[in-house]
């Protein structure tokens, strides 16, 4: 199956997504088909036409905006938001892939890949903090403390060499880690590659449409636990995640702030937590997960209401502005697609996209990177948090390995 990517990717330009309506698919590109990418350091938006590029504007969401208007309703685009698509938030350009990368193929089919559990992975033990994430962390704890911010996701850049193709790399992710949204976005155009091979679980947004009734839904992730070496030591894992009061007032908090965000844009009153806190299990981790939903207004498109959720909260924190300003401050390298959010959005109205998180990124050189890390509150340890970025981080690092 991995074989039909590799035949799409040889268009250049090709996607393959777990999630979303239809199941698995696999979508690539004709040379006469558009993508779009955007480099938020010179602010420019470029149109890819076969050998042909334009810079046609300087935000990623009106021109994506515009381009589906001017399309069907049976359009799809497929791509990424980098965590700096959005150019009135403090958030670094990134110095490797384009801040966003969007593409409409002339193809799309549906691909199942091979079904796999993944390999149980328990956590790393506690291991100190190295200095350089000790001074962030006090930073951040600084900034809890004076009320400038209740939650602060704490990431940073790893960075490793592999002889591995970026199609081989994803291929290996998929085996040891598979999620919901797992993802292989390949984009091999000069002066704009970009290779993302993701195995994410968490849902950025969903947008539903029926006639004219729109409905968003997010599901954010806060809290985290590795998996138990035994089914004992599994259970107790997944029940201290569902009852300790960090993990669930860290999740209480991003639900707060999604909240809020929804209802910029949703109808009054239709904004509602159906699901709080309820513990879901992957290969390696549990998870705390909330969902978030409401009814559109009519007078907000689609484009509009991803706009107004980006970043992620869960991966910013609370509240959303001011937590970016203290992330821009005290992180060390830019997040670049890392943090954004990647999937396809429709021109009915659709959409669905998931967080990169786990995710393995490179511009084709053998260089790749990743970003780990968590939310911070004034109850957070450092050694604590550095101990979960370094077993998030573990099994991406693994896919790597020869």
């Amino acid at each position: 199956m991995t074989d039909r990517i590799a035949q799409a990717a040889g268009s250049g330009r090709c996607v393959w997504l777990h999630g979303g309506d239809g199941g698995p698919q696999l979508a690539w590109l004709e040379p006469d088909d558009v993508s779009l990418t955007y480099d938020a350091r010179r602010r420019e938006v470029t149109r890819h036409v076969a050998a042909r590029r334009e810079v046609v504007g300087d935000d990623i969401f009106d021109v994506l905006a515009a381009e589906i208007a001017a399309g069907a309703p049976d359009d799809r685009w497929y791509g990424y938001f980098g965590y700096a698509a959005r150019s009135d938030l403090p958030a670094r350009p990134d110095d490797i892939l384009p801040d966003a990368v969007w593409m409409r193929p002339s193809h799309v089919e549906s691909l199942e890949l091979p079904e796999t559990s993944g390999q149980q992975v328990v956590g790393a033990t506690h291991e100190p903090a190295p200095q350089w994430y000790r001074d962030a962390f006090e930073s951040v704890q600084e900034h809890l403390h004076a009320g400038n911010s209740y939650e602060v996701n704490l990431t940073y850049r790893a960075t490793t060499r592999s002889d591995l193709t970026p199609l081989e790399a994803f291929t290996r992710l998929w085996r040891v880690n598979p999620a919901p949204y797992a993802a292989y976005l390949h984009h091999d155009m000069p002066g704009a590659r970009a290779f993302v091979a993701g195995s994410s679980p968490e849902r950025y947004a969903r947008i539903d449409a029926r006639g004219t009734a729109r409905t968003l839904e997010a599901k954010p992730i806060k809290g985290t636990t590795p998996r138990g070496a035994t089914a004992a030591e599994d259970t107790a894992a997944a029940e201290l995640l569902r009852t300790d009061q960090r993990f669930r007032s860290e999740n209480l908090m991003i639900v707060d702030l999604l909240r809020h965000d929804l209802s910029q844009v949703c109808e009054v009153g239709t904004v509602e937590v159906p699901t709080l806190m309820a513990v879901e299990s992957y290969a390696s981790v549990h998870q705390l997960v909330s969902t978030v939903r409401g009814a559109l207004r009519a007078d907000v498109s689609s484009i509009d209401a991803l706009r107004a959720l980006f970043p992620a909260g869960s991966m910013t924190g609370a509240p959303k502005l001011r937590t970016m300003q203290i992330i821009d401050e005290v992180e060390a390298t830019p997040r670049g697609a890392y943090a954004g959010a990647l999937g396809w959005i429709s021109g009915d109205g659709r959409a669905d996209l998931g967080v990169i998180i786990r995710t393995l990124l490179t511009d084709g050189s053998g260089t790749y990177t990743l970003g780990t890390g968590g939310g911070v509150t004034v109850q957070s340890t450092a050694e604590d948090e550095y101990t979960e970025s370094r077993w998030k981080a573990e099994r991406l690092l693994r896919a790597l390995e020869a």
